[in-house]
């Protein structure tokens, strides 16, 4: 925590510089409205984390949080469609494979792109930590 900080008050943090900043913050935010699961954060050392440890929380948290998850992957993946058809269009090509497209985006499991699962946290938790490394 940072000194002076006071409680309830938002601290911004830096820009991680990747393309899916917006998603990480936002789950992240939803994630710490769940108490069990900010306290798990709270305790966890990195390697639970890395480890993908505590993912498996994520089938203890609200129904509320679960579906808000739910709600922002569908929204990335969206985004990330609509980036692809961006990509397409400038180059003028047709007959891509928009599921092989999506495999490259590494933070989130493309194969369902309707619900937030345990293993959508462990991928973004493994995304960051191989950027930041």
């Amino acid at each position: 925590k940072a000194e002076g900080h006071v409680e309830g008050e938002k601290v911004e943090n830096p820009d991680t510089g990747l393309y899916y900043d917006e998603y990480l913050r936002q789950v992240i935010d939803v994630l710490e409205t769940d108490k069990h699961f900010r306290e798990k954060l709270q305790t966890a050392d990195i390697e639970e984390i890395k480890s993908g440890k505590l993912s498996r929380e994520l089938d203890l948290v609200s129904h509320h949080v679960r579906t808000r998850l739910d709600e922002l992957k569908r929204q990335e993946v969206a985004r990330l469609r609509m980036l692809i058809k961006a990509k397409m269009d400038s180059v003028q090509d047709t007959g891509i494979d928009h599921q092989a497209l999506l495999k490259q985006f590494e933070h989130l499991n493309h194969q369902n792109p309707d619900t937030f699962e345990p293993k959508d946290l462990d991928m973004l938790i493994k995304a960051v930590s191989a950027r930041i490394e």
